[in-house]
């Protein structure tokens, strides 16, 4: 994957834009995937009834991370699995490294993980000369790439047929046709034999149950089952937020997470791993070692913010974002795109790289209405927004905008001179039709992609002031 987008976030917006395939792509996508979820949750019943269970549920393991981390930790101990807690990226991949240079591995095969992609581990192994190869179909497409994910759920979303031929076919080193089945048969086959002998297995974690340390990872493809399996090392990378209390909690929000991805009522894979192999199992790691992962997430606990941590990575927010269909997942440039991404980063990462991101969302709450454990993701955009502004983040001109706009309507006589001025300012400005197509300075942008109704020639004021007072009817009735 590549480690960062190097274009600034308006280029990168004007090139998704201008990406028709990407669009229709994105369009189909999330048309489909919230068809499936309406489905799958009115065969569900009291949906709502879920949501609040499982907002319940996030909120109170949120609340009581500390004792739920510890009583996890001591479960995968008791049953003979290695807990290292990470508090940055530089720590989980050094540990990697460590256990890497340790088992003196050549290769490292990995199911889906959202963690590996956010702490750059397939570079950084690269870097040691250690092959990191993805085994799930969508993220082996974007790594041939050198891309990012451009979805949490589908990360090749942005692809199409003759890309993925193109890809495979450099790998191949001849022409493969532009079929699906030929392309996914090739696809298998080159895994296959990185399976067999991988000397280490990284997955993700998709929920890890408290109260028996096991860890449970959902799939479509068995790759993950395979990672998991048959290298001997397995070594498990999760976010310190992936925790559920018990089994009958992960009932709940297992019940929600495929539903409210992709519409299935479960997936075709549900795997639970509860440490390494015992004496007499017939297949499994050697050794399991699980990173938990910090990285910014405890900037959330105890503000505003902390309600970010109940996520259990659905997508659900993404596919029904208009301003993600519009311009995709690159386009946000971090690991996590969408409305969870435009949260979640600025909170993990702080605003220096990611101020934009608050202000990519038409704050219109689809993403919250959609979220199936209730995180008000459009009013924390809006507290982002908010504490930018109070860091004095936003440009000089907005500032000193509203800064005459809050000393205007303070003064009655400087607000209708400010409306005097505007009038003859800006109807000069205006089409035929009597919208402002071409906004002057910071108005440029926003008319290129909206219609503003240029001022009347008589205001409600001076109308009324000359004759709706005394029983008049304004022009035009």
């Amino acid at each position: 994957m590549s480690l960062s987008n190097p274009l600034p976030f308006k280029e990168r917006v004007e090139q998704a834009l201008n990406d028709p395939f990407l669009r229709q792509s994105l369009k189909n996508a999330q048309a489909r995937f919230r068809e499936g979820k309406q489905k799958a949750g009115q065969a569900l019943g009291n949906l709502e009834e879920w949501r609040t269970r499982a907002e319940a549920i996030r909120r109170h393991t949120i609340e009581h991370l500390d004792y739920y981390l510890d009583l996890f930790a001591t479960n995968v101990e008791k049953n003979g699995g290695t807990v290292f807690f990470a508090e940055t990226e530089q720590e989980a991949v050094e540990y990697l490294i460590r256990l890497a240079k340790e088992k003196q591995a050549q290769t490292v095969i990995k199911s889906k993980s959202m963690v590996s992609e956010e702490t750059h581990v397939n570079h950084r192994l690269e870097e040691i000369g250690v092959e990191a190869i993805e085994s799930d179909l969508g993220e082996y497409i974007i790594q041939l790439a050198k891309e990012m994910p451009s979805h949490i759920i589908a990360p090749a979303i942005h692809k199409n047929r003759k890309q993925i031929a193109q890809l495979f076919s450099a790998v191949a080193g001849e022409e493969l046709p532009e079929d699906t089945s030929a392309l996914t048969r090739f696809a298998r086959h080159q895994l296959r034999d990185k399976f067999l002998n991988a000397d280490i297995g990284i997955s993700g974690c998709n929920f890890a149950v408290a109260e028996t340390g096991s860890i449970v990872l959902v799939s479509n493809e068995g790759n993950a089952r395979l990672t998991t399996t048959l290298p001997k090392t397995h070594v498990v990378m999760m976010g310190m937020e992936r925790i559920v209390p018990t089994w009958e909690d992960l009932d709940a929000v297992l019940s929600l997470l495929p539903r409210s991805a992709t519409g299935q009522k479960i997936t075709s894979y549900v795997t639970a791993l509860t440490g390494p192999r015992r004496e007499n199992d017939q297949d499994g790691s050697e050794e399991m070692h699980v990173i938990i992962v910090d990285n910014g997430r405890s900037n959330a606990l105890g503000t505003d913010y902390q309600s970010i941590l109940h996520c259990i990575r659905c997508g659900a927010c993404l596919n029904v974002c208009p301003v993600y269909r519009h311009i995709g997942g690159h386009a946000y440039g971090s690991v996590y795109p969408g409305p969870i991404g435009a949260v979640l980063t600025p909170v993990l990462k702080g605003f220096d790289e990611w101020e934009e991101l608050p202000y990519a969302s038409s704050l219109c709450g689809a993403c919250t209405e959609a979220c199936p454990v209730k995180i008000p993701l459009h009013d924390m955009l809006i507290d982002l927004r908010r504490d930018e502004v109070g860091q004095k983040r936003s440009p000089w001109i907005e500032r000193l905008a509203f800064r005459l706009f809050g000393a205007a309507v303070k003064y009655p006589a400087l607000y209708r001179l400010g409306l005097k001025m505007a009038k003859y300012l800006l109807r000069p400005q205006a089409g035929e039709e009597g919208f402002l197509n071409k906004g002057l300075g910071p108005l440029k942008a926003w008319t290129q992609a909206r219609d503003f109704p240029a001022p009347a020639p008589e205001s409600f004021r001076e109308w009324w002031e000359r004759q709706g007072r005394h029983g008049g009817e304004p022009h035009g009735r």
